[in-house]
């Protein structure tokens, strides 16, 4: 594919074409690494949510064998998870809970996080600890995948991208005018956009991030953005 230059990032908006987004990042090792700092907590007992949107075709360069999110399925920024978090930094994790996702709950998830595993391990791992139930935390996890707007030019680009972090923010900020810079980060993994990360409160508004939440994209480099698949 030929690269496509993305500065700035709003001058493309040509390689959008239609598509929806959807689904959801699968729960690998390497996909629980980059989570926030974390600590076991107590259920309810937290401040805010980060949600993780997740650019899908970095992931499946490295992971071409997941085939519930790579078996070309299209899809461009997916929902990776909604995370409670503490101002202080991290965020609690694994609650001790005898609940889990029941079937309708797990088919409800799948129209936006198209991995059983992801779900589950979701669950286990950050949603026990909100105090929800399972399938109130999902319908919360759906809402505010649909409460951010992704810029139309990263909709579905056919070609490979370069950008950089300030032609990222920018383009997030135009399609979202309730969003600033500090309630987002930008995270890149092998000179490739991975995941973008947008704090919410608990109403699901946008809102100023806590502590250790630093982007890890270039801040003057250009990073990759690899084509919608």
């Amino acid at each position: 594919m030929r690269a496509s230059r993305l500065i700035p990032l709003l001058a493309v908006a040509v390689l959008a074409c239609a598509g929806t987004l959807a689904g959801a990042r699968n729960a690998s090792r390497s996909h629980h690494a980059r989570h926030p700092p974390a600590a076991m907590g107590t259920r309810g007992e937290f401040d805010y949510y980060i949600m993780a949107l997740s650019w899908s075709p970095t992931y499946c360069q490295t992971h071409p064998d997941e085939e519930d999110q790579c078996g070309h399925k299209g899809y461009g920024f997916v929902l990776h998870g909604l995370w409670p978090q503490y101002e202080r930094g991290g965020g609690p994790e694994r609650c001790s809970t005898r609940e889990e996702p029941d079937r309708k709950t797990v088919s409800n998830a799948l129209a936006f996080m198209p991995s059983r595993r992801l779900i589950n391990h979701e669950w286990r791992a950050h949603g026990a600890c909100t105090g929800l139930e399972p399938d109130q935390y999902f319908a919360l996890a759906d809402r505010a995948f649909a409460a951010v707007r992704v810029p139309p030019e990263l909709a579905a680009p056919v070609n490979p991208l370069r950008t950089t972090s300030d032609a990222l923010r920018r383009a997030f900020r135009r399609a979202n005018a309730n969003l600033s810079d500090d309630m987002f980060s930008l995270h890149c993994s092998r000179g490739a956009l991975a995941e973008v990360r947008v704090c919410l409160d608990k109403t699901l508004a946008p809102r100023a991030c806590g502590a250790r939440t630093a982007s890890r994209c270039p801040a003057k480099a250009e990073f990759s953005i690899p084509a919608w698949r």
